[in-house]
């Protein structure tokens, strides 16, 4: 079914409402949740409704949380998103990070006792149209192995990186270490497909294409062992920052019983004029005509900035199943 943005955020946000969670966090989650499906990314869209309502059902998020700061120093603070859904904190964290960075050149912000936090890219992508350089990184539940192991021991732990670029949308790149986010398997199970060989493997640590033994099993590292060791990078600096839980210690987000995941996020913003107020823009724009002169070549963001603006005008094609689901929910507060 063909649905606008606005028709998107009042659909998830009366799902999330129906399952118990509070206004403003329901409605910011739910922008988010559309803004993904008009990124063209539904594995991060509305298909992730019902998987809150689970959680808030089962008591694995809190329900209104009053998100709280610690300031550490000069350009560091702490936001304790207190067990709630991601999005508002992480909001929050956001425009923190740039604030502490517009006064002091960088602005280190880590988030704790958190949960899924959608699309990396939206935060930084923020951060960038504010004039910044923006990272992003965040531990995930459990999916993939350490080097030579067969245990999932670190999750997907996605990364983003912004750079802005002077009168035109921001480079953005976004990336999960896994070889495809996890959330295209949840999407693959919900319309009952298959998944290519190669994405993941069966608890016994078998190749699949059935995406529900995939996501009882183990996530296939990025690049092989690179990745693994990158998500070994993402998942010290994240915990070892924001106090959160590891990985291995929360409990998966497809499954709607188990723990508060409590897992964390890290955003570094950094103002781009160290090296003279132009010097970041010169640079880029130097970049973006030799990659420009190479056919073939895009810059990084682009495409789903088009589809959201073909979004935004046309609409989106959303999973029936998907809808019928959240509608489901909604008329039976998700008994």
């Amino acid at each position: 079914m063909n649905l606008s943005y606005q028709k998107m955020v009042d659909l998830a946000s009366s799902g999330l409402q129906a399952a118990g969670i509070g206004q403003k966090a329901a409605h910011e989650t739910a922008q988010f949740l559309a803004l993904a499906e008009l990124d063209g990314l539904a594995s991060h869209g509305l298909a992730r409704v019902s998987q809150y309502a689970g959680h808030a059902k089962n008591s694995r998020i809190e329900l209104s949380p009053k998100i709280k700061v610690r300031p550490f120093k000069t350009s560091a603070a702490l936001v304790d998103a207190c067990d709630g859904l991601a999005f508002p904190a992480l909001r929050f964290a956001t425009d923190l990070s740039v604030n502490l960075a517009s006064k002091t050149g960088v602005g280190l912000v880590a988030v704790t006792n958190s949960h899924h936090f959608g699309v990396a890219g939206h935060f930084a992508e923020a951060a960038a149209r504010a004039g910044y350089i923006s990272l992003l990184f965040g531990n995930t539940p459990a999916a993939m192995p350490m080097v030579g192991g067969s245990k999932a021991l670190f999750g997907t732990n996605p990364l983003a990186a912004a750079f802005p670029v002077a009168n035109r949308d921001p480079m953005v790149i976004d990336m999960s270490l896994s070889a495809v986010a996890r959330g295209k398997l949840l999407v693959a199970a919900k319309k009952g497909e298959s998944i290519p060989e190669g994405w993941a493997l069966t608890a016994e640590g078998k190749p699949t294409t059935d995406p529900n033994e995939g996501l009882k099993g183990l996530m296939v590292p990025l690049g092989g062992d690179k990745g693994a060791l990158l998500a070994l990078i993402v998942e010290l600096l994240v915990v070892g920052l924001s106090g959160s839980r590891f990985s291995y210690e929360a409990d998966s987000f497809f499954d709607a019983k188990g723990n508060r995941p409590r897992i964390g996020q890290l955003l570094l913003t950094i103002d781009p004029g160290l090296a003279g107020s132009q010097m970041f823009a010169s640079k880029m724009q130097e970049f973006l005509k030799i990659l420009a002169s190479d056919s073939g070549t895009r810059v990084p963001g682009q495409r789903r900035f088009k589809q959201r603006a073909s979004g935004f005008q046309e609409g989106v094609n959303v999973s029936d199943v998907v809808i019928e689901e959240i509608q489901t929910g909604i008329s039976q507060s998700w008994s």
